[in-house]
């Protein structure tokens, strides 16, 4: 827990709002899920991990719990860890 990735906002049905990268951090990762897609299975099994997290953005903060990753297609309410730059 604690460390930062991103998150990935929704933006709006309208296209006023874009779906953009947001600075997240990680505040709980449960050992087992208790809800589809894995019920009652270890988290992280075949590379799904689910977090909850704060996400900050520029008008607040919220928190969002059992966030799914998505490394591939980073589809609107999910995490994905950010790119390296070194």
């Amino acid at each position: 827990m604690g460390r930062v990735v991103h998150y990935r906002s929704f933006g709006t049905p309208g296209g006023e709002y874009a779906s953009e990268c947001r600075a997240a951090v990680v505040t709980e990762v449960p050992q087992y899920l208790t809800q589809e897609p894995m019920d009652g299975c270890p988290n992280g099994t075949d590379g799904e991990w689910i977090a909850s997290l704060a996400v900050l953005g520029p008008s607040g903060t919220f928190f969002d719990r059992n966030v799914r990753q998505d490394e591939d297609s980073r589809d609107g309410g999910t995490w994905h860890w950010p790119e390296r730059t070194d």
